[in-house]
């Protein structure tokens, strides 16, 4: 990615997409060239939280929402040190943020980071093409000197696809470090980062919990090393189908019977740790706007989701598994992807959004209650 940011705002920018559709509008945020998948976000707030989600990595978000940036950015908001979206796609930027807690604009804390931007474009018709042919391949070209449209077609043609992308490692901490409870300390949990948001350990720290968040290389040694009452397995990047070692070192601690919970990638690994496979979606759930129904009490939940693969396992019926038996928790109202899993003879299970979800909505809060449950029951 190359980037410059000087008089953005009137430089002109093209987007392509890999089936050689192509939108033209203006450069928004930094100048240059970057590449990704192209997604799309139903989100109508919150985006802040949105780019600074690993999960984004080595993605191009297209907002559906047309009027971007209205609260401009504040200092503590962000889920993560960086923005991690690879390019930003809006229509109609705002002119002028309003918000007492923005320090800055969207457009100028991009433009800070080298993310490359485009605006001006029809995202409605860019999201409709997108649900129809399904996320592929992008880039965003923006400069006075831009390529003929046969070289950016054929740059956006070789760039990486997500499909067999490896990506967790890259956006996961090197070192492990601690976040403490909020009073009274009542568990310790070893969370494996996959690409973790920073609104997750908080909400098991107010609930008492001391989180040690460990790296994705991270091994069954290591998370027994700080003794812990419950593991976590975090959202992440890329495609489940390559997270070999996550897999194995959750394998590790279902045979040892340690309460699991995992959301999002960390869904994924479960699935392929109980001998499902994974699937790469159509286009995906991305938003806050998303209907699930959890199995197990027949309550409909409006949640956030970032998830391009999916898990493959019956809706239908109790599987066998070398844990146990399984079964489908959570489901999506919208095309019955499977959206949670959990064992029935061991102490674990895993959704496939997001419960922290800072910005909102919060109906799945409570499934960090349920964590602590199992925390509890294996403890009397």
């Amino acid at each position: 990615m190359t980037t410059s940011t000087r008089g953005a705002d009137k430089v002109p920018a093209v987007l392509v997409l890999e089936d050689g559709r192509i939108f033209r509008g203006r450069a928004y945020g930094a100048v240059g060239e970057t590449f990704g998948e192209a997604v799309f976000s139903t989100g109508m707030t919150g985006y802040q939280e949105t780019l600074t989600d690993p999960s984004y990595h080595r993605q191009v978000v297209v907002m559906t929402a047309p009027h971007v940036g209205n609260t401009g950015v504040n200092d503590e908001d962000a889920e993560s040190k960086r923005i991690w979206v690879s390019g930003y796609v809006v229509r109609d930027p705002a002119r002028v943020p309003s918000n007492w807690r923005s320090r800055r604009t969207l457009d100028e804390e991009l433009a800070a980071q080298g993310v490359v931007g485009i605006c001006g474009v029809d995202t409605r018709a860019l999201t409709r093409h997108l649900r129809e042919r399904g996320a592929m391949r992008v880039g965003i070209f923006s400069g006075n000197a831009l390529p003929d449209e046969g070289t950016m077609l054929a740059e956006v043609r070789q760039a990486p696809e997500m499909q067999g992308a490896d990506l967790s490692a890259e956006v996961a901490t090197k070192e492990a470090y601690v976040v403490p409870a909020q009073g009274e300390k009542k568990f310790t949990v070893a969370a494996v980062d996959l690409g973790i948001k920073g609104m997750t350990p908080y909400r098991m720290a107010e609930r008492g919990i001391e989180v040690h968040v460990l790296p994705a290389t991270s091994t069954v040694d290591d998370v027994y090393a700080v003794n812990p009452d419950g593991v976590f397995f975090s959202n992440g990047p890329g495609d489940p189908a390559t997270a070999d070692h996550p897999v194995s070192v959750m394998r590790g601690v279902l045979e040892r019977g340690t309460p699991l919970f995992g959301i999002c990638f960390g869904n994924q690994i479960l699935g392929r740790a109980l001998g499902f496979g994974t699937y790469k979606l159509k286009y995906g759930h991305r938003g806050i706007n998303q209907p699930v129904q959890d199995r197990t009490t027949g309550k409909v939940e409006v949640t956030a989701h970032n998830h391009g693969f999916a898990v493959d396992a019956p809706l239908d019926k109790v599987s066998d598994t070398p844990f146990g038996r399984a079964e489908v928790s959570h489901v999506c109202l919208n095309d019955n992807v499977v959206e949670g899993l959990q064992l029935l003879d061991k102490p674990a299970f895993s959704v496939q959004y997001h419960p922290e979800a800072a910005a909102g909505p919060h109906d799945a809060a409570y499934l960090f209650d349920r964590f602590v449950k199992l925390m509890e029951g294996q403890r009397a």
